[in-house]
């Protein structure tokens, strides 16, 4: 039987970025290990709809799987772009304290539920210290960083912005853009690579409902394209709620991972069941799998509203 809450385990790993540059890992040698690790996106954390228990179960079956480590695709939260300061540090608070129930690191990603205050309708100000990416960085750390291990690089990508008319976009800003190609260069060409981003630079998303508008970053062509001379194995992706699996001329795989809180812990969202990926990886190459919580038939035993 699950327990709940069950906050404390075996200890945490939280990702907190060291500096500013973060985290530069070089890797040159070529992958011989295994490893596997698990990316779970979009959770929606909240007290109501019986989130929390939704949440405990994905970590629970995290833990059972033993991977080395997580990586969070964003929306950590749901939500604090509409401001109220209270109910947004109430939100982070609950994801940290159940995050502790991992027994492995975590990774996160920015995702536009987790910008503070960037709507109209918010309280809060552009000059709160929270505002946008102050909140995120204060409980979750760098909103872009990168990472190795075991021969792999790992970069994690911020692809949120804010327009004028204090709304989110899908872009990557020319500061990350240097950053990136920065970190790029202390890389053998040779490493593998995974990046990791909330909203997709690739989907077929667009094509499939025949609204192509806010399904992918706009200046994907420009980041995409600073892979030429790298070995990108991997872009890992969410926002979106679907699973979806691609490969680009031989080049890239895309991954997009479902969501573990489906339709806003209401059930199902593009009829994509609740889940998180799996991933194996063995020397140059890697494998996946989509994993099944439990959630659905949880909250149909216990009849969440629909």
């Amino acid at each position: 039987m699950m327990r709940f809450p069950l906050y404390v385990l075996f200890g945490l790993w939280l990702q907190l970025p060291v500096s500013g540059s973060l985290v530069h890992a070089q890797s040159t040698s070529t992958p011989q290990e295994r490893f596997s690790f698990a990316f779970l996106t979009d959770i929606h954390l909240q007290p109501e709809r019986r989130a929390p228990i939704g949440f405990q179960m994905a970590i629970d079956k995290v833990n059972e799987l033993n991977p080395d480590f997580v990586i969070s695709g964003g929306d950590q939260v749901y939500d604090v772009m509409r401001g109220n300061q209270t109910r947004a540090d109430s939100l982070f608070s609950l994801y940290v304290e159940m995050c502790k129930g991992f027994n492995m690191p975590i990774y996160h990603t920015v995702g536009n539920h987790d910008l503070f205050a960037i709507y109209p309708e918010s309280p809060e100000t552009e000059g709160h210290p929270d505002y946008k990416l102050g909140m995120f960085e204060r409980y979750l750390g760098r909103p872009y960083y990168s990472f190795g291990h075991k021969g792999w690089h790992f970069i994690v990508l911020n692809s949120l912005d804010v327009t004028e008319e204090k709304r989110y976009k899908a872009s990557v800003d020319q500061a990350q853009i240097e950053w990136l190609k920065e970190d790029l260069a202390k890389l053998d060409g040779t490493t593998p690579v995974v990046v990791v981003t909330h909203i997709p630079l690739v989907t077929a998303r667009g094509i499939v409902t025949g609204n192509p508008a806010g399904n992918s970053v706009t200046n994907s062509a420009e980041i995409i394209s600073l892979f030429e001379d790298h070995n990108l194995k991997l872009i890992l992706q969410g926002h979106i709620h679907w699973k979806e699996h691609g490969q680009v001329n031989d080049r890239f795989q895309y991954l997009t991972g479902g969501s573990i809180a489906g339709n806003g812990w209401k059930g199902r969202r593009h009829d994509t069941k609740e889940g998180f990926v799996l991933l194996h990886v063995e020397g140059d190459d890697f494998r996946w799998e989509y994993i099944d919580h439990g959630w659905e038939a949880d909250r149909l035993r216990f009849g969440v509203e629909e």
